[in-house]
């Protein structure tokens, strides 16, 4: 019986640490979860995404070894804005995807949906909010 209860509690305590996705953007690109009580970018694979304080509206300024580090939120050819979501040219060649104008990224430290471990990182890596 109390290995039952265990159980049930380490299951409810797995659930409560999932986060709750609330809606799609761009075609599924980009999704909000609620994660720790906020609103939360993640892209498609459902991982977190960040902004960077060195960035400016519409230019990316994470390359080289900070964009192996901070991979950006790639956009296909064939991409298009829509409301909040913006494209942003990177210097490659390559689009990707921008909310409110801000270049957005995942952290590679981050390993599963619900990770948030790049926020703070350097002070200048936040969290993605709605």
């Amino acid at each position: 019986m109390m290995l039952r209860s265990i159980l049930a509690g380490a299951a409810a305590l797995a659930l409560f640490a999932m986060p709750a996705f609330a809606a799609d953007y761009v075609g599924g690109a980009v999704k909000s979860a609620d994660i720790g009580g906020k609103m939360v970018l993640t892209g498609a694979n459902d991982m977190t995404l960040y902004i960077f304080d060195k960035d400016t509206a519409g230019v990316s300024n994470c390359y080289d070894k900070c964009a192996v580090n901070w991979p950006p939120l790639l956009a296909d050819a064939a991409a298009k804005p829509e409301g909040d979501f913006t494209l942003v040219d990177r210097t490659d060649g390559t689009k990707m995807w921008a909310y409110k104008a801000m270049p957005l990224y995942f952290w590679k430290d981050d390993m599963k949906a619900g990770d948030i471990t790049g926020d703070g990182v350097g002070g200048v890596w936040h969290l993605a909010v709605e």
